[in-house]
């Protein structure tokens, strides 16, 4: 088969003129009304490009709307197995079915068309990694340790900075992409805050509590900001006074493992694996947990029950009538 020539909706050049129309539309569905975040859009497109690229081949030709409908059990299977001789984990391709079942699904609410083989297709088995916390000790010498590497000629109100950052992930189980999209109307600085409105995947926003040791370092950070912030300007800027990127906090995590003797899973959301670990070790229920890590299904908090058998042996001494 001949290249595809560069583009960002590749599925347009492997399906016919309405298939594609239909497909766009799944896609401004998925991003308008189910507000799906950036980087899940960047990937259901992804694996729908994939898709409609192994159907071009394996059909001879671009896929129109009675072919996407004709597919058989076997051609989807044909598909998820040159993934996987690609390469392909189990995880990718668990979302790839995932991505297409959602089109079909569509496809079908919308009228268009029906495909009942694809029910038929079972979804890949996931190893599910368990997250890796810190323990409390290296958490804590994270969170006051002045940021390696810093030297002398490091501004102060930048280790006041990166030190406000490392407190929110601990401190309010914050993803790093929620700490760095604050704006300054957002610091939880005034005088009896002890909440903060996070916008979390999806554009979803909750309330989480604020402990005073991160107020504390907002502040400290503010007060030492050469720039002047207005409300809807970022709260954590670089040295350009553009948002602070990602890539510092990474980079600030990689000095502080040298520095502390950490291992290499010492993340910045290894931070926030050990803000909802440590709750649960200390007695938390999984709800409350869920709500403050803004997980939209129980299930994914559940994972850090794997972490701490110990709290289960607790909760079930405590709640069974014969334990």
């Amino acid at each position: 088969m001949t290249a595809a020539p560069p583009t960002t909706r590749r599925f347009e050049l492997y399906t016919q003129a309405r298939a594609a129309r239909e497909i766009a539309a799944w896609l401004e569905y998925l991003r308008s009304e189910r507000r799906l975040a950036a980087k899940t859009m960047e990937a259901y497109q992804r694996d729908i490009d994939q898709f409609t690229a192994f159907l071009f081949e394996h059909l001879g030709g671009p896929a129109g709307l009675g072919d996407l409908q004709s597919l058989k059990a076997a051609d989807f299977r044909a598909f998820f197995a040159r993934r996987r001789n690609g390469g392909a984990s189990g995880r990718s391709l668990a979302r790839a079915l995932s991505t297409i079942r959602s089109l079909f699904g569509f496809l079908q609410r919308s009228g268009v068309l029906e495909n009942a083989a694809l029910g038929s297709v079972r979804m890949p088995k996931v190893s599910r990694p368990l997250p890796k916390a810190l323990s409390i000790d290296a958490a804590r010498d994270v969170i006051q340790t002045e940021p390696a590497g810093a030297g002398a000629e490091t501004q102060a109100w930048v280790m006041a900075r990166d030190t406000a950052v490392l407190i929110l992930l601990y401190g309010c189980g914050l993803r790093i992409s929620e700490a760095l999209d604050l704006d300054r109307k957002d610091a939880p600085i005034a005088p009896g805050a002890d909440t903060m409105r996070v916008t979390g995947k999806g554009g979803k926003t909750r309330l989480v509590p604020v402990l005073p040791a991160a107020r504390e370092a907002i502040a400290h950070y503010l007060a030492l900001c050469p720039v002047a912030l207005g409300p809807d300007s970022p709260l954590f800027i670089g040295v350009r006074g553009g948002r602070l990127n990602a890539r510092n906090i990474q980079l600030l995590m990689q000095r502080l493992r040298g520095a502390l003797d950490l291992p290499d899973t010492a993340t910045p959301h290894a931070l926030r694996h050990s803000f909802a670990t440590h709750l649960l070790s200390a007695g938390g229920d999984l709800r409350t947990i869920q709500e403050l890590l803004g997980h939209a299904s129980l299930s994914t908090t559940q994972v850090y029950t794997e972490i701490d058998k110990d709290h289960l042996r607790r909760q079930y001494r405590k709640a069974h009538p014969r334990a």
